[in-house]
């Protein structure tokens, strides 16, 4: 029996002028705007380029090390691909694969792409493994202990006297409304973890659920958004705003810029300082946490 794991994740760039394609799959073939091209690329350029695939080689060198079985890397919407990575692993013989969403709120949606792939290859290409697809994972005891201990570690920079009057913005990526109203789970799996995070921290100061990084389109989104959150912590008279960013395991466009160029300036301008909690990344928490939901499958 060849069992192995495989890391699926949304997929970023390493090259800039690979971004109309890697766009145009996001979009489902539909090319971007010329505007939006350029705006996304110059958030890239602003941030020196995306850590995202770097840092989940990473984090499925460090699982591998710690659980034993081969661990593979594959993404959504850039190389490498999902199912080019499901037809290498067949031929090598994988006969029971373990996947694990890097995105622990949307296990099902992961999960059915992979199926989909695993069913197409049946009728042509080598005999796939059995797959076993986690489901979100968001309530992970681990991933919940690493998000408190980040938070824990922001809210003791911030300065004794003012530290208790600090707000906290726990924020996901918002979604469109349209999906939500189908059913999706993602805003209950996001306010839970972030309900179990405060109480992990014991956390007293006041907090909320926010939305970040909405898509460019013209339909509604998930909110409240983070600009208008942070206006609203200004009209309470908080100095300080901490961001405890829940919906991202990883540094990545939307932690280097919307977050730390974008919302830190939005921040400054109605007088808050922002704190941004630091990235799970490849660290020892997110690995254990991935651990354990690879193990109950």
């Amino acid at each position: 029996m060849d069992a192995r794991i495989l890391l699926l994740g949304h997929g970023t760039v390493d090259n800039l002028d690979d971004l109309p394609a890697f766009l145009a799959n996001i979009r489902r073939g539909r090319p971007a705007p010329p505007d939006l091209l350029h705006e996304i690329r110059r958030r890239y350029q602003m941030i020196g380029g995306s850590p995202l695939l770097r840092i989940s080689r990473e984090l499925a060198q460090n699982l591998e090390s710690k659980m034993g079985p081969r661990v593979h890397l594959a993404m959504r919407f850039w190389h490498p691909f999902a199912k080019d990575v499901l037809h290498e692993i067949s031929e090598a013989g994988c006969t029971t694969l373990t996947m694990v969403a890097l995105a622990p709120y949307s296990g099902h949606v992961y999960g059915g792409e992979m199926q989909r792939f695993v069913e197409a290859q049946r009728s042509s290409g080598p005999p796939p493994p059995e797959l076993r697809c986690a489901p979100s994972w968001g309530h992970e005891a681990h991933l919940v202990r690493g998000f408190a201990r980040a938070l824990e570690e922001t809210l003791a920079r911030i300065p004794l006297g003012r530290r208790a009057a600090a707000q906290v913005l726990f924020t996901a990526h918002s979604l469109p409304i349209a999906i939500v109203e189908k059913g999706d789970p993602y805003p209950g799996e996001v306010e839970a973890t972030a309900a179990a995070v405060a109480a992990l921290v014991k956390l007293e100061n006041p907090w909320r659920v926010v939305y970040q990084s909405q898509g460019a389109t013209a339909d509604p989104w998930l909110g409240p958004d983070v600009r208008t959150s942070l206006g609203d912590v200004a009209r309470l008279g908080a100095q300080d705003v901490i961001v405890c960013p829940i919906g991202f395991l990883g540094d990545h466009v939307e932690i280097l810029y919307d977050l730390d160029v974008e919302a830190k300036g939005q921040a400054e301008a109605v007088g808050l300082t922002l704190w941004r909690t630091e990235s799970l990344n490849a660290s020892a928490a997110l690995v254990d946490a991935l651990a354990a939901v690879a193990t109950r499958l």
